[in-house]
């Protein structure tokens, strides 16, 4: 009963919600994650009160997992709940006013302009596996990319000629991103050298040499590698995400454009580039400025 009524929430979260195939696999580890403490303290999904999941609260505090990772994990429990109470299982929420932890202030790991040249520049493009990645790279950071958009790119989602390139992103919404004369004349160059190879028969704008689509797990050891090869520690594909929103908001872009081409639903979440150039700006001063110091 309790897997069937999860898997249950989980099918309206992907039709209804129309939430990612990423969000859902989160959804059902997080909870499992609350149906194995049920388990082990005796308790039935169901019949959970709120007593009950403030102690799994606390229960949760002594696990090694991120803040961002616990306030999901509530998110999906209070969801989870609302649509047991919305079907009829329960009488009400006991996750309605379960207090997420607070959000950490955080700036993102992203790379200055000579680093992101430094790495565009590493890969190889005399083979086909540097130009394959060359490519990749020049579109993730002309784009802003998440790595799920990329391993989802088609051939008919890239107009080079216009210069746009339409990708599905959280919540299956679609978006059109402007791309660089940098990155259309490397994608331009590698599906030419594709097009050459035989028995290639696939829409994925990026495949292996087997002529399978990269996943999400080669596309980070890709980078991970080029970056380590370059010297540039704890660099992921998000990486280049966030140096393309960083790059943009400090050169002045309008912060609503931005938001709308990194597919940001909430104009918060894209601010926090705004903290990052005024945190920059501040070492600078800082570092700098004569009277920056005391003496």
């Amino acid at each position: 009963m309790k897997r069937d009524l999860v898997r249950e929430y989980l099918s309206y979260c992907r039709v209804e919600k129309g939430l990612a195939a990423n969000s859902i696999a989160s959804y059902e580890n997080d909870l499992s994650r609350l149906s194995e403490w049920a388990d082990k303290n005796g308790h039935d999904l169901l019949h959970l009160d709120r007593r009950d999941l403030r102690e799994w609260l606390i229960d949760l505090g002594a696990v090694k997992l991120s803040e961002n990772s616990k306030r999901r994990m509530i998110s999906a429990v209070r969801g989870f709940y609302k649509f047991l109470m919305f079907e009829g299982h329960v009488t009400k929420n006991p996750a309605e006013d379960l207090a997420a932890p607070q959000k950490g202030f955080y700036l993102p790991r992203f790379l200055n302009q000579n680093e992101i040249e430094t790495l565009l520049e590493f890969p190889d493009v005399s083979t086909p596996t540097g130009l394959r990645d060359r490519a990749l790279l020049e579109l993730m950071y002309a784009c802003g990319l998440r790595v799920s958009e990329v391993v989802d790119l088609k051939l008919q989602d890239l107009d080079l000629d216009g210069g746009i390139l339409t990708c599905t992103g959280k919540g299956s919404k679609t978006r059109r991103v402007p791309v660089g004369s940098s990155a259309i004349e490397w994608v331009k160059t590698y599906i030419a050298a594709r097009r050459k190879i035989e028995n290639i028969d696939i829409d994925r704008l990026f495949i292996n040499l087997n002529g399978s689509p990269l996943t999400r797990q080669a596309i980070h050891l890709v980078i991970k590698s080029y970056a380590e090869k370059c010297g540039f520690v704890g660099v992921s594909p998000h990486t280049l995400r966030h140096s393309f929103a960083t790059h943009l908001v400090q050169n002045n872009a309008d912060i609503r454009s931005v938001q709308q081409m990194l597919g940001h639903a909430d104009i918060s979440t894209t601010q926090i580039y705004t903290h990052i150039t005024s945190a920059q700006l501040k070492r600078n001063y800082e570092r700098f400025h004569p009277r920056s110091r005391a003496k």
